[in-house]
């Protein structure tokens, strides 16, 4: 009996669904903690010839297949994911555009380091060691990536960021019920808010996890209704929307590593509540001009930011430009991404919640 129950287990191996399913093959990452789905199969192709064209494909005819990889049960209300599209750009490699619980983000830091190592370690790029350089379109535009590659193995990645800057600093906010909070306006491949949480004696620990979202997401609603004239990108209309709230403040000794001076902690209140696991790339990117305008960072100096888990990026300034009416800087965003599963989701047409449901 049990040997012919272990038999017909064996066929399981071998499932094939009906033809009429949709099957998505993808490949799943974290970076410092931060999840990453990569579409590798499945998706549509997307009509355009700029990645914000395909951004705006993906949303009006796809929109269904970024809820059902991103929301439950195929994912979560953190979810994080992207697609690969053909480069727009003659010297590219590869196009990208962000997925999330919300819709679509303009660029992402996480997501980056994920992709520098997933193209170098799978091959999909020519591989150099000490180092292989990727790079990316995004909808914020081209970003140029660096694996660094040792006996094929990569050990961590970085990247040059697109053009990040100040916006504006000191800005006084009206809190229904709370009073006057301080923030700043930075972009770093997409527009946050920068509040300062010891100020507003706000612990950045896990356990104080559903506060910060309630709190992140309610600055982020205030920002848009008192002060939606700042969030103004140069050039870009789709790109001018505030993304996030990032709370700001002193490290915590807890997750200290041995010999490693953390400068501070991030946490990034995203999309529709999202809670960023890493310090989040774009964040880092837009507080580092931030810091040197108001004379804390110096051009030679690379600090560490650490996450709510306690997990590490490495800030630095690339070199100093001009975008717009604006001074800025190029950033340079090191972390470690992980390969962490391979995945073929199937999509029933008959599934009722084919689509997928998000609880928050």
């Amino acid at each position: 009996m049990k040997s012919t129950v272990l038999s017909r287990l064996q066929k399981l191996g071998t499932y094939e669904p009906p033809a009429d399913w949709k099957r998505i093959r993808t490949i799943d990452l974290h970076t410092e903690g931060e999840p990453l789905r990569v579409i590798v199969s499945g998706f549509p192709e997307l009509e355009g010839s700029t990645i914000l064209e395909y951004r705006q494909s993906a949303r009006k005819q796809w929109d269904h297949l970024r809820t059902a990889l991103m929301w439950e049960p195929r994912g979560h209300a953190d979810m994080y994911g992207c697609l690969l599209t053909p480069p727009v750009s003659q010297e590219a490699d590869v196009g990208v555009l962000f997925l999330h619980n919300e819709g679509y983000s303009s660029m992402c830091g996480h997501a980056i380091i994920a992709l520098a190592t997933l193209l170098v370690e799978l091959g999909v790029v020519e591989v150099h060691e000490p180092e292989t350089c990727i790079k990316i379109d995004t909808p914020a535009g081209m970003v140029t990536a660096y694996a660094k590659v040792s006996n094929g193995k990569v050990t961590s990645a970085w990247f040059y960021n697109v053009p990040s800057f100040v916006v504006a600093m000191d800005q006084l906010l009206e809190m229904p019920g709370f009073g006057q909070v301080k923030y700043d306006l930075a972009f770093g491949g997409a527009f946050y808010a920068y509040v300062d949480a010891d100020e507003l004696g706000l612990p950045m620990v896990p356990e104080n996890y559903i506060n910060l979202i309630k709190f992140g997401m309610a600055i982020k609603h205030e920002v848009i209704k008192q002060h939606s004239h700042l969030i103004q990108h140069p050039f870009e209309e789709e790109l001018s929307f505030l993304y996030g709230t990032i709370f700001t403040g002193r490290p915590v000794p807890a997750f200290s590593i041995a010999n490693e001076i953390v400068h501070s902690r991030h946490v990034c209140i995203f999309a529709e509540g999202e809670v960023d696991r890493s310090p989040t790339g774009t964040g880092v990117s837009g507080r580092i001009p931030l810091l040197y305008r108001k004379g804390i960072m110096s051009e030679e100096q690379s600090i560490t930011i650490e996450s709510i888990l306690g997990t590490k990026f490495h800030g630095s300034i690339g070199f100093e430009t001009t975008f717009g009416p604006y001074d800025a800087i190029i950033p340079k965003i090191e972390g470690k991404a992980y390969i962490t599963g391979q995945h073929e989701f199937l999509i029933d047409p008959n599934d009722p919640l084919k689509t997928g449901f998000i609880l928050r």
